[in-house]
C-alpha cells in the first residue's frame, strides 16, 4: 500500500482539533441543520490553512496532495465534526476546468472557486433523466456567439445558494446520445432562470428544480469541445464516487450511536448491553473497518495506475449502505422518542438539556436524509450493473 506524507494523518488531527469552531463541531454532530453561514465558517477556518483545494495540483493553487491524502484528509475532517465540504466547485467542476477548460476559463473560475467567492451547482439530473444521464433532453441551440438553453434540471442540491450551474446539455440530434451532449458554465443570474424549491422529509431545503427557459449563455463557456460533455461528466462522476463512501461519516455516526446504545435502557440495562443490538453494532462496526480498508486498496492501487472505476462504484454502493443501516440502527435505538421529529415548522426538539440531543430530533433528521444517499452520485442499481459488467462481463 501506498504511504501517506510522514505525518499527514496527525497534522490533519491536530488541525481539526485546534481550528474547528466547538460550535460549529457541536452542529455537525448533533445533525443540526446548516445554512450557508455554517459552511462558509469552515472554508474560512481551511483557506487560512491554505487546504480549501488541497488537492489540486500546485500549478492551480492547490498542495497536489495524493489521492490517498485527499482521501484520509476527508475521512479525518469528516470523523472529527467538520461539515460536508461542498463539493461541486471545489471537487467537481474546478477540476474539469483545469483538466478540460480554456486557459480563458481557468483564470475566470478557479480562484473564485479557492477564495469560495463564487458557489457552484450540478445541473445533470433531469425529470426524464437521472440514473440515464444520457437520455437528457435540456437542449442548447447556437445562435451567433450563444447557445440558447432550454430545460429542467431537478434535485439541484443547494443551487439557492448558487451563483453558477455546471450544465450538461444537448447540443445535435439525431447522433449517438453520448456523443451530442456539452458541458456548459451558466451564470444563475442571467434571465430565463426559475428555481422552485422541493420539499424533502427531513424539513429542509436541500434540493430545487431549475428551469431554463431559453437562458442565454456566451460561447465562452463552453468547456472543452462541443459534443464531447459525456467524456467530461464520465470524469466527472469518477471524481463524485470516489469521494461519497463517506467513512469518515460512518465513523462519526457510529460513535454517536454507541452513545445512545449506552443511554437507551432495555429491560432495565443500557442498550448496549442486549445482545442482539450489540452484535449488531459489532457488525457495523466490523462492516466499516472493511470499507475503510477496501478504499485505501482502491485509492492506492489507483496511485499505481489502476483504474479507479469499478473500485468507485463498490465505494459508494457500500458507504451508501453502510450509512444508511447506521441511521437505522440508531431510529430503532430510539423507539418511540423517534416520534418527536416534526416537519411543519422544520424539525422540533423534545428534549431540554444539551445531553439529550443526542437522543432526540438529530437521529431521526439523519435517517429521513440517509434515505438519499443510495440515489445521488449513481443510484445502487446503476453502481451493481457497472460492477456486474466490469467484473461478471454481463
Amino acid at each position: 500500500m501506498t504511504k501517506l506524507a510522514p505525518g499527514f494523518r496527525e497534522e490533519v488531527r491536530a488541525f481539526c482539533a485546534a481550528e474547528l469552531p466547538s460550535s460549529l463541531v457541536h452542529k455537525v454532530i448533533h445533525n443540526h441543520v446548516l445554512e450557508k453561514d455554517d459552511y462558509l465558517c469552515y472554508l474560512d477556518v481551511l483557506a487560512r490553512k491554505g487546504w480549501v483545494v488541497g488537492h489540486w495540483p500546485r500549478e492551480h493553487g492547490g498542495c497536489g496532495w495524493s489521492p490517498l491524502e485527499r482521501f484520509v484528509f476527508e475521512e479525518e475532517t469528516t470523523r472529527a465534526g467538520a461539515p460536508w465540504l461542498i463539493p461541486f466547485g471545489v471537487n467537481y467542476v474546478g477540476p474539469v476546468i483545469y483538466t478540460y477548460g480554456s486557459e480563458w476559463q481557468k483564470q475566470r473560475f478557479l480562484p473564485r472557486i479557492r477564495d469560495s467567492s463564487e458557489w457552484w451547482a450540478q445541473g445533470y439530473s433531469e425529470p426524464g433523466a437521472g440514473s440515464d444521464l444520457a437520455a437528457l433532453s435540456t437542449r442548447a441551440v447556437r445562435d451567433g456567439d450563444h447557445y440558447v438553453v432550454t430545460g429542467q434540471k431537478t434535485w439541484t442540491t443547494y443551487v439557492q445558494w448558487a451563483d453558477w450551474l455546471f450544465c450538461l446539455a444537448r447540443t445535435a440530434q439525431g447522433e449517438r446520445p453520448q456523443s451530442a451532449i456539452s458541458f456548459l458554465l451558466i451564470d444563475l443570474k442571467s434571465p430565463g432562470i426559475t428555481i422552485r424549491p422541493i420539499a424533502t422529509m427531513d424539513g429542509y431545503h436541500h434540493v430545487n428544480d431549475v428551469f431554463l427557459d431559453d437562458v442565454r449563455v456566451p460561447v465562452e463557456n463552453l468547456v472543452g469541445d462541443e459534443g464531447k460533455g459525456w467524456t467530461y461528466a464520465k470524469f466527472l462522476l469518477a471524481n463524485e464516487r470516489a469521494t461519497v463512501s463517506d467513512v469518515g461519516h460512518s465513523a462519526r455516526q457510529l460513535a454517536r450511536l454507541k452513545g445512545i446504545a449506552a443511554q437507551r435502557m432495555r429491560s432495565g440495562r443500557p442498550l448496549r448491553d442486549d445482545a442482539a443490538f450489540a452484535r449488531r453494532l459489532a457488525e457495523l462496526e466490523l462492516r466499516l473497518f472493511v470499507l475503510q480498508a477496501t478504499c485505501y486498496r482502491a485509492v492506492s492501487g489507483s496511485m499505481q495506475g489502476a483504474a479507479l472505476d469499478t473500485a468507485a462504484s463498490i465505494m459508494k454502493l457500500r458507504g451508501s449502505e453502510l450509512r444508511q443501516d447506521i441511521a437505522e440502527a440508531a431510529a430503532d435505538a430510539l423507539g418511540l422518542d423517534g416520534i418527536v421529529f416534526g416537519t411543519a415548522n422544520g424539525p422540533t426538539k423534545a428534549f431540554a438539556t444539551p445531553d439529550d440531543e443526542l437522543v432526540s430530533v438529530g437521529p431521526i433528521r439523519d435517517y429521513l436524509h440517509s434515505r438519499a444517499v443510495s440515489i445521488y452520485g449513481g443510484s445502487s442499481e446503476i453502481q451493481r450493473n457497472i460492477v456486474a459488467k466490469a467484473v461478471l462481463g454481463l
